[in-house]
């Protein structure tokens, strides 16, 4: 067969991710902390793009006319002597105005105003530019700023050594401290590199032990409890005995505790609720960490003729505009073909992001509205009516692909009369009925083995079989390790735990 070169034409079709498309599909993702630091920092990025601040209710001028500036003046200032007319006062005249008061505060002892009065004028005269010292005021720059933990330990550490050997060693071992207070860094380790011996670095961390908050600096649990129990004086033999054996303690085996401890049921009852009032994590009392609020993206209502309005949160929606005016000025002016390029490209993306956020909210309020539609039994009853669904049946009902309800669901959440939740949260697996008829929510059946044991009684413990038998009673066809399984979710202890604890929260309340 011969081999030759020749040119074919072939026409094919394929899905090709642009740059800008895998961003629109990332943007439906984001949470609402993250949409606002991205816009911020397009914003920053795009000249062309600004932010649209919403205009505030009754606000009848702008905030930055001399007019609202006076009508706000008008409407702070109290009636009385001490306030005028004037936008603003000379030292001279707040010092005549001090003068004054001071003789009608003190009439019977003028000594006092002429004590008083010069020093409060000077106060006054003194302020930078001869203004009234509380202009420009800001409690922000005032505020102390938070103190860490680091911190809190540095101050004690230069109290408690003098020599700098002590304080060097001291300070790495703060330095190994976790935001809970406890001591992950390895004292062998801290003194072979600081060439000290490891007597004198556990001298150093003896000392450190005692430092506020009591129990930080200890390796773990059973230690950060002993030296809070020490400064108490309660860290007897008995005790010690427990922080030895807390997995018996997390087990609630109270039985082989109490034979551990040598105590009976009423000692080790006073021996837990001691337990209880100590602080496991001591150093979290200087944690600057701070958790972002949740905004709902959609909220929910009931409406007028009995269905439920569904409308996006304004306040979780960035408002971004396009510049145009500026665009139209400054390629105008542009002297080369690349300011001209990337003037264009500035624009290109500005528009993109406004109609990628446009489309980004038209998705969100679509799957929230077929949401909320599928689970109105849930909105008028509770968690019991809770249907199961899963994404596919949300993506076929509104003509959009499985992933994209997938991406939409992720981390956006829904304000309900019932309370705020995840979208992610409406979707539950089905567990079949026991006589055939429709099928139970998996979080409806949590919450009825909820409820279930916490109603129970100290002499009527359920086991899970016991759970299973009743379930199966109501309609609901489950499996005893799906109950088990659901239970540990939960963090509920077994039956034999349970049954520990109440029998000895019983005794405690004899």
């Amino acid at each position: 067969m011969a081999l030759s070169a020749k040119l074919q034409l072939r026409q094919t079709q394929s899905l090709v991710m642009t740059p800008q498309l895998m961003q629109s599909i990332r943007l439906l993702q984001l949470t609402h902390a993250e949409l606002e630091r991205f816009i911020d920092e397009e914003v920053e990025r795009n000249p062309l793009l600004e932010r649209a601040e919403p205009p505030q209710e009754g606000a009848g001028e702008p905030e930055g006319t001399e007019a609202a500036q006076e009508a706000a003046r008008d409407e702070a200032r109290p009636d009385g002597d001490w306030f005028e007319a004037e936008t603003q006062w000379s030292a001279e005249a707040i010092s005549a105005k001090l003068d004054a008061s001071l003789e009608n505060l003190f009439p019977d002892d003028p000594g006092t105003s002429e004590r008083l009065g010069p020093d409060l004028s000077a106060q006054w005269k003194s302020a930078p530019g001869g203004a009234v010292a509380g202009d420009g005021f800001d409690m922000e720059e005032m505020a102390a700023a938070r103190v860490t933990l680091r911190d809190h330990v540095g101050e004690q550490i230069a109290f408690a050594f003098t020599d700098p050997a002590e304080r060097l060693i001291a300070s790495e071992l703060a330095d190994g401290l976790d935001e809970a207070g406890y001591l992950r860094a390895d004292p062998d380790e801290i003194a072979k590199r600081l060439g000290a011996g490891p007597a004198a670095v556990a001298a150093v961390l003896a000392t450190c032990r005692s430092f506020e908050p009591t129990g930080i600096f200890a390796a773990d649990l059973a230690g950060c409890l002993s030296l809070q129990l020490a400064a108490r004086d309660r860290l007897d033999p008995a005790m010690q005995a427990l922080l030895a054996n807390l997995e018996l303690l997390a087990r609630r085996d109270f039985q082989a505790l109490k034979r551990i401890c040598g105590v009976d049921e009423e000692d080790l009852l006073d021996m837990l609720a001691e337990i209880r009032a100590l602080d496991p994590r001591p150093g979290l009392a200087f944690s600057a960490g701070a958790s972002d609020a949740i905004v709902a993206d959609v909220e929910v209502r009931a409406a007028a003729d009995g269905s439920w309005a569904v409308e996006l949160n304004p306040d979780a929606l960035p408002r971004v505009l396009v510049d145009r005016t500026y665009f139209a000025n400054v390629s105008g002016g542009a002297r080369s073909q690349a300011e001209r390029d990337f003037l264009a490209e500035c624009l290109q993306n500005a528009n993109w992001l406004t109609r990628s956020l446009d489309q980004r909210a038209r998705t969100i309020l679509k799957v929230a509205s077929e949401i909320v539609r599928q689970q109105d039994a849930f909105l008028v009853h509770g968690v019991r009516h809770l249907k199961p669904l899963n994404l596919k049946t949300v993506a076929d009902a509104i003509g959009m692909h499985e992933s994209t309800v997938s991406r939409v669901t992720a981390n956006k959440y829904m304000m309900t009369p019932r309370g705020v939740f995840e979208l992610r949260y409406f979707f539950t697996a089905s567990i079949a009925s026991a006589d055939g008829g429709e099928a139970h929510s998996s979080e409806g059946v949590r919450d009825r083995i909820r409820q279930m044991i916490e109603e129970e009684r100290a002499d009527d413990v359920l086991s899970d079989d016991a759970i299973v038998d009743r379930l199966k009673a109501d309609g609901v066809d489950i499996a005893r390790r799906t109950v088990a399984k659901y239970r540990e979710g939960m963090n509920i202890p077994s039956s034999v735990q349970r049954r520990r604890e109440k029998r000895a929260m019983a005794g405690a309340g004899r």
